[in-house]
Formats: C-alpha cells, sequence, structure tokens
C-alpha cells in the first residue's frame, strides 16, 4: 500500500513539472522572443579574369637562365686628337652606316702642322741630294787617286745621315698627316647611336669619350651557371627566353661557354646568341633583362601557372570552382616549364576544364558559393569545370 502510494506522487510531481515548462514557454512566446535565424552560406563573387581553366600544355623545361642582352658588335668613339668639336650631327637613337662622318674636330693647327712636317721634309731631302752629289765627286777622285780613301768614308757618313733626315721628315710628314685625317670621325660600323657624351663647342681632349654605338641586329645574354649544371652543356644547344616588357618569348643559341670558372663561386659563364626578330611587341634593347630556360626540352601534361598552386598547407593545393562552390583540392605538382612567358607546373588531381582560381584572388574560405559576376556587354563566364570527373574535395 505505501509503495503504491510514492508511486502515485512521484508521477503527480512529474506532471506538475511538465505542466509549468508548458506554461514558461508559451509565456516567452506571447512576450515576443527574439528567434535566431539559420545563417545563410558565404557568398564569393569572382570575375572571368579571376580563373584559369586547367588545360594541357607543353612545358619548356631546361637549366633556368638570366642576365642583360649585350650587344655583340658596339663601338665608343673617342677622340684621336685633341681639339674643339666643331661639327656632331648625330643624337641617341639615330642610325649610322659604316663610315659616316659624325663628328669634327678643329683642323687649323693640323693643317699647320703638315705644312711644316712636309716642308722639313723637302729640306731634307735637298740635304741628301747635295750630300749625294759630293759623295758621288768624292768616290770618283778616289779612282783617280786625287784624294784619299778617308775623305770617301766620311762624305758616305754625311750621304747616309742625310737619307736618313729625310726619311725622319717623310715620316714626321705622314704623322702629321694621319691626325689632320683624324679630325674627322666616322662611324666604325652600322648601328644606332646609343650615348652622345659631348657637345659641339666643347674641347675635347686625346681619348675623350665622344659617342656610343651599338649593333643591335645581333645581342648575347651572358648568363652565369652553376660548375655542375654546366658540364652537361653543348654549344648549339637552343633556349627560350622572356624579355623583361615583352609577352613574347625569344629564341636563343648557346655560343659559346667560358673555359674558366668564376674565382670565388666557381660558376662558369656561358653566352646565348640571339638574334633581334622582326614583329615583336617590343623591339630588343642593349641592357634589358631576359630570363628563361637553356638546353630546352618539352613535356605535355595539365598545368596551372605556378602561382595558383598553394603552399601554405601541409600538402600543396588549389582553388577551384565546382558545381558554384569553392573547393580546396590537393594537387601533386611535377615538372615546370614556360608557356608564352608563363611559368606553369604540371598539375595531378584535377580535371582538365577545371576552374583554378588566380592568386590574384587570394585565399578563399572551402565550400563558399560562388557566383560569376558579369562582364558588361559580354556572356561572363560560360564554360564550366565539369562535374562527374570531380576529385573528392579535401
Amino acid at each position: 500500500m505505501k509503495r503504491q502510494l510514492k508511486w502515485t506522487l512521484a508521477a503527480l510531481l512529474l506532471l506538475a513539472l511538465t505542466l509549468a515548462v508548458g506554461r514558461a514557454y508559451k509565456t516567452r512566446q506571447a512576450a515576443g522572443a527574439p528567434v535566431v535565424p539559420v545563417q545563410a552560406a558565404a557568398l564569393i563573387e569572382l570575375a572571368a579574369s579571376d580563373v584559369i581553366p586547367v588545360q594541357w600544355h607543353e612545358l619548356t623545361q631546361g637549366l633556368p637562365v638570366s642576365g642583360t642582352l649585350k650587344a655583340v658588335h658596339s663601338a665608343v668613339i673617342k677622340a684621336r686628337v685633341a681639339g674643339e668639336l666643331t661639327e656632331l650631327s648625330v643624337r641617341e637613337g639615330d642610325r649610322v652606316q659604316a663610315g659616316q662622318v659624325l663628328a669634327k674636330i678643329e683642323v687649323s693647327d693640323y693643317q699647320s702642322r703638315l705644312q711644316q712636317a712636309e716642308q722639313q721634309a723637302e729640306a731634307a731631302k735637298a740635304q741628301g741630294d747635295i750630300a749625294q752629289r759630293q759623295y758621288d765627286n768624292n768616290k770618283a777622285l778616289v779612282d783617280q787617286g786625287f784624294i784619299s780613301r778617308t775623305a770617301l768614308d766620311s762624305s758616305l757618313a754625311s750621304l747616309q745621315a742625310a737619307q736618313a733626315t729625310h726619311r725622319a721628315a717623310l715620316a714626321a710628314a705622314q704623322i702629321a698627316r694621319k691626325s689632320l685625317e683624324d679630325t674627322v670621325i666616322r662611324a666604325p660600323l652600322t648601328g644606332q647611336v646609343a650615348q652622345r657624351l659631348v657637345q659641339p663647342g666643347e674641347r675635347v681632349a686625346v681619348d675623350a669619350r665622344i659617342l656610343e654605338i651599338v649593333d643591335l641586329r645581333q645581342l648575347e645574354l651572358e648568363a652565369s651557371l652553376p660548375a655542375a649544371d654546366s658540364l652537361t652543356l653543348q654549344v648549339g644547344q637552343t633556349a627560350e627566353l622572356r624579355i623583361e616588357g615583352s609577352r613574347s618569348s625569344v629564341k636563343a643559341r648557346l655560343a659559346r661557354i667560358n673555359p674558366s670558372a668564376q674565382a670565388g663561386n666557381r660558376s662558369v659563364m656561358v653566352y646565348l646568341s640571339i638574334t633581334n626578330p622582326a614583329g615583336l611587341d617590343l623591339p630588343l634593347r642593349q641592357g634589358l633583362f631576359a630570363e628563361g630556360t637553356l638546353g630546352t626540352r618539352r613535356i605535355k601534361a595539365l598545368a596551372v601557372p605556378v602561382s595558383s598552386v598553394r603552399t601554405d598547407q601541409v600538402q600543396p593545393y588549389v582553388q577551384w570552382v565546382s558545381q558554384g562552390k569553392l573547393v580546396h583540392q590537393p594537387v601533386v605538382t611535377g615538372a615546370r616549364g614556360m608557356v608564352d612567358a608563363d611559368l606553369l607546373v604540371a598539375v595531378e588531381g584535377l580535371p582538365e576544364g577545371a576552374l583554378v582560381v588566380r592568386s590574384a584572388a587570394g585565399l578563399l574560405r572551402a565550400g563558399s558559393a560562388v557566383r560569376f559576376t558579369p562582364i558588361p556587354g559580354g556572356a561572363g563566364l560560360t564554360k564550366a569545370a565539369p562535374a562527374a570527373s570531380a576529385p573528392p574535395a579535401r
């Protein structure tokens, strides 16, 4: 009897507690308590230029080289004689032909020196003629026995001295003539003026720099390579270079290999010959920076830009758009190579056509919904990544 009473009291207590909780819940609803809404998924807007499709590419591989371009044929024109520069007809960028007159130096002093030297040569010639006649007369007298042999030897010495003086005077005249010719400065090669270092009216000294001329039809890239890499090189190997400021790649050929290693770093200098081609978006110039690959070979692979592969986690991954959402996809990277002046890397783990987010977009949250911003006047991004072949997402 007592046991049944206890169970009855417990049931009544539980019922009262249930009624109290229900009454409190209804009271809270009646008071207008705020209801917490379900948080909407994050939305990311991307432009068509923020993604790049995974495609098959022929990657160019080889030893990385870099350096500045230098003209194979160039010349710094210096003054061979001192004087006032009376004429300088060319400026930077002007084209010149070999033998063309570029500048002139005041000639009056050198004309006077040439005239003086020529007159001294004539005087020496006259003295030589007198000495020749004396020698001939003395020789005849010696043969007849009228004078001694000693007198003949003395006249011979005088003749030889006069002849030597004449030859020296002729040489001096030739030097003066050459100095007069050097007052006219001519182009030693065909090319373009790179520097104009003096102005008309200035007085220049001997060996003063006046102009620099470069021939841009043939350029060279001087690059430094580690000693171990240089062992596999052969003259004639090809290279692909990207020139600073240009999107076009340029073909080059290994022309020479330095037989000696550089002191200190033990590197070996190599020289790549470049023929300046027509039709580049930027003509080649001396001093431009160039980089590329030497001893190239090509492989075909699915590739993306190296900058699109993120390495802030343990395994490399890329961000790509699959079924309207952003996915962080682990990838296995392979060979790297140049394609149209871009450095690409082969990847495994992505389907062909997958839209990979470029590095400029930054790090985005995985699982976010993606919407592409329409391009004004265009249809926007129409090609989506295949969803059926998508690998498992991380």
